[in-house]
């Protein structure tokens, strides 16, 4: 720890406390030196919004829609275990997200992270990868709107309800960042609440409660997993590697909390409650939910969206179908507020990229730049103009093939940066252990590492592989140019991004291990601030003030 970590105040004077001399004890004040809130950005959000953020982020249009299009192409099987590799990867970047996130919450989290502890090079090409995948995610967030839309009326000109919903992303954001963190908050809270409505009312509608009995009574079958036996399946291993990009697509934005760590009071105490949350939200929405449209919705189905009826979310054709018109509105209307959240998230994710990219040297100066209501306008500003923007091409194409292209394109910038984020992890504990520093000196530590890590930087190399093998080999589709650039001109700009900041920085290797300064962008917290919720008892405090 270095000597400007903790300051003790004794009366009016002011003594350096350290691991070397003054060891702090119970009762005593300190002020903690943030060296990570050198930005402008204000630090006014709590537990509740970095964990509701957290769960907000990832549930949009790639749950609610996509998996419409994953159902037709992979069948029931093939989605549920897509949700469920994908849940798996997430939930290993997660832990990695924690245990960074409480001791460097920095502006763009990963990408600092990445510039720390792996390599400028890499850091770089993260840092602008990820700012135009947020471009995409508004886009097809927007685009998503006139899909949700088009359920109630298609008489209205797919370019104003664009320019309508496009306005409403940008007002949550050019407001304070509490009042954004708060719309976000009840977002989260209607979505969460509603799931528990989704499972309940679709384990009743399979067993056939529903007014017409459920799918399997219409077609003289079987209550149940029908669907399954006879189509598990669809497109053999081909289809179920199909659904993997929507997959990661509909999981991307689980990593935000890390860039919400940077303006929460106190992350040693808001992250660990959204890292342990992440499980509820993998097994509630990603896998209870795939389920649940699984056995009460056909994959033949022409209105799922990509086919070619209504192009409708298959949660709304559940309760259509069965004769549940309220609750199909109501779906539908939730689904509206998921998008236009998702899309809100984006645009704060994406400007905060840009401050942290600027503390870096890699983006101008000006982007550090806040208001007093710390919200960084250059930041904000171009994210919003340019997603917006591209929200455009829905006009003059398809829903699900603009759909297609935006979820590839973004699938591949997540896993880049979901892999990054596992090997940043990796990197920081090998450059703690290299100097000599004991893992009890962590503010908090994942009980998963190194397994966790590693898993997630495993499959997120393979499945950039796999998208790959799409990209030349598409699924219903033949082999081009056309197809390849469509699907996989991520990849292409990483590796343009990578090679420019490699001649840039004149071809450095990886950071060493023994060079990496782990303290200058460290938070260090006092003890008031180590102990939390289920540790703050009178036995914590009496044996740490034993201890010291």
């Amino acid at each position: 720890m270095s000597e400007s970590s903790i300051e003790k105040h004794t009366g009016d004077s002011k003594v350096l406390a350290n691991n070397d001399s003054e060891v702090p004890v119970v009762g005593e004040v300190y002020d903690v030196v943030d060296h990570g809130a050198d930005s402008q950005l204000k630090r006014q959000l709590g537990s509740r919004h970095i964990s509701m953020i957290g769960l907000a982020s990832s549930i949009g249009m790639g749950l609610w829609l996509g998996s419409g299009t994953s159902l037709m192409n992979a069948g029931p099987a093939g989605i549920f275990l897509g949700y469920i590799l994908a849940g798996t990867i997430i939930w290993s970047v997660s832990h990695s997200i924690g245990e960074m996130a409480i001791m460097y919450p920095l502006p763009s989290a990963f990408v600092q992270w990445t510039n720390i502890f792996v390599d400028q090079s890499a850091g770089f090409a993260l840092g602008w990868a990820y700012w135009l995948s947020f471009w995409i995610t508004i886009a097809n967030e927007l685009q998503g709107v006139v899909t949700v839309i088009s359920f109630w009326t298609t008489a209205v000109p797919t370019a104003a309800l664009i320019t309508i919903f496009w306005l409403v992303i940008v007002a949550v954001n050019v407001g304070a960042v509490k009042w954004f963190a708060e719309i976000e908050v009840v977002a989260a809270a209607i979505k969460f609440g509603f799931i528990f409505v989704v499972i309940i009312s679709g384990i009743v509608l399979s067993a056939g409660g529903g007014p017409k009995g459920g799918y399997p009574a219409r077609a003289g079958g079987t209550m149940g997993f029908q669907f399954w036996n006879e189509m598990p399946f669809i497109n053999g291993f081909k289809g179920f590697l199909s659904v993997m990009p929507t997959c990661i697509f509909a999981l991307s934005g689980s990593e935000n909390a890390g860039l919400v760590a940077a303006e929460t009071s106190n992350p040693r105490r808001s992250v660990p409650k959204a890292v342990k949350s992440m499980w509820v939200r993998l097994s509630l929405f990603y896998i209870l939910g795939s389920l649940i449209i699984t056995i009460n919705v056909s994959p033949t189905d022409s209105n799922l969206f990509g086919g070619s009826g209504t192009n409708a979310s298959p949660f709304v054709i559940m309760y259509r179908n069965d004769g549940v018109a309220p609750l199909a509105h109501i779906m539908n209307a939730v689904i509206l507020i998921s998008v236009l959240s998702t899309g809100g998230i984006s645009g704060y994710a994406g400007s905060r990229i840009l401050v942290g990219m600027s503390q870096l040297g890699m983006a101008p100066k000006v982007m550090q730049n806040t208001d007093s209501w710390g919200r960084p306008w250059w930041g904000l500003i171009p994210t919003l103009l340019i997603g917006g923007g591209l929200s455009y091409l829905n006009v003059s194409n398809s829903g699900a093939t603009v759909f297609d292209w935006f979820s590839n394109l973004t699938s591949l910038f997540t896993l880049f940066g979901w892999g990054m984020i596992c090997l940043s992890h990796i990197r920081m504990r090998a450059a703690w252990k290299a100097q000599g520093r004991s893992t009890d000196d962590l503010p908090w530590k994942s009980w998963a590492f190194p397994w966790a890590a590693y898993w997630g930087l495993f499959w997120s190399s393979v499945l950039i592989i796999v998208e790959f093998y799409l990209a030349v080999w598409p699924l219903n589709d033949k082999s081009s140019a056309k197809n390849f650039f469509a699907n996989y001109l991520s990849v292409v700009a990483i590796v343009i991004f990578y090679i420019g900041a490699k001649i840039y920085y004149r071809g450095r290797r990886w950071n060493d291990l023994m060079q990496i300064d782990l303290d200058a962008s460290r938070r260090f917290y006092a003890p008031r601030d180590m102990e939390h919720g289920e540790n703050r008892s009178f036995t914590k405090w009496l044996k740490f003030s034993r201890k010291n």
